[in-house]
């Protein structure tokens, strides 16, 4: 489920950057799943990620998730 950007912020960092702070993340490309804009607000998976200091999920994680991938590796 998507929430608004300012509710991620607020649940994901304490205390929470500013909302122009996180629009440049966006275009930066720096939340994974990358939110989506409809009209002026910026909507965000509730389990984004800020990957500033993080690498990419893999093709697997993004396709199955990281439970699917352990299974598949633990065989």
């Amino acid at each position: 489920m998507k929430i608004r950007l300012d509710k991620w912020l607020e649940k994901e960092f304490d205390p929470p950057p500013k909302i122009r702070t996180a629009r440049l993340w966006i275009k930066a490309g720096k939340i994974y799943p990358v939110p989506v804009k409809v009209g002026r607000s910026y909507y965000v998976e509730e389990n984004a990620v800020f990957a500033d200091a993080y690498q990419r999920p893999r093709l697997a994680e993004r396709l199955f998730g990281n439970d699917a991938l352990k299974k598949a590796t633990s065989k």
